[in-house]
């Protein structure tokens, strides 16, 4: 009952971000540009989602906390959702749906490349997050493509750091956090920490590290 209460929790916090988008629309209080300001905002927040889900697993061991597994589909399912969020940004609000237009934008300004890429690697996660995915991929095949992460990640932040074509600390900042994340799972591959656990059978939210 007590992991149930504090997924919902989660829930309801990852919400907000949209939340406070819809607020300040409805406010008027986006800024000058308020396309530029969506597009930032739902961009940084599928950064946050994506470093919050890499860094489950680490948490995991180094705490002994099991039940932090619980919470990594979620986390993962809302950098997703977040994701489609800023796609749709810049489809609708900033091309006004001109696909002629965008393809040329892909290939020719890296930024957007990148940008693109990320989304692309998350479309099979999301995809394939549920245990039905997982009796039919089998667990090793299904893990194997959820590693598709680490490189998403990757590509969301070069975009970022592609995107503001100078030194800032917050693109930097996400670059860190990714580059400790990494290391943290190399460590803890290198050094595993071993602990007593009770046998569970295996979910959606425990089968990939």
């Amino acid at each position: 009952m007590r992991i149930k209460l504090l997924k919902a929790l989660v829930f309801l916090a990852a919400l907000g971000p949209l939340g406070r988008l819809i607020w300040k629309a409805y406010q008027g209080t986006l800024g000058a540009n308020p396309i530029e300001f969506i597009t930032r905002s739902t961009g940084e927040w599928v950064l946050v989602f994506l470093m919050a889900t890499l860094a489950i697993t680490p948490l995991r061991k180094l705490t002994g906390i099991p039940d932090l597994i619980r919470f990594r589909r979620m986390l993962g399912l809302f950098a997703f959702f977040y994701g489609c969020l800023h796609l749709t940004t810049y489809v609708w609000l900033d091309q006004n749906f001109n696909f002629r237009g965008m393809i040329p934008d892909v290939y020719k300004r890296p930024f957007i490349t990148a940008g693109f890429t990320a989304f692309l690697l998350m479309l099979p996660l999301a995809l394939t997050s549920t245990r039905g995915w997982i009796r039919r991929l089998g667990g090793k095949r299904w893990q194997g493509l959820h590693r598709l992460i680490y490189f998403s990640a990757l590509a969301g932040v070069i975009h970022f750091l592609w995107l503001v074509k100078r030194v800032t600390i917050r693109p930097q900042t996400y670059a860190a956090i990714f580059g400790v994340l990494m290391l943290s799972r190399l460590l803890l591959w290198l050094v595993p920490i071993t602990r007593t656990r009770v046998p569970r059978p295996p979910s959606a939210e425990a089968v990939a590290d």
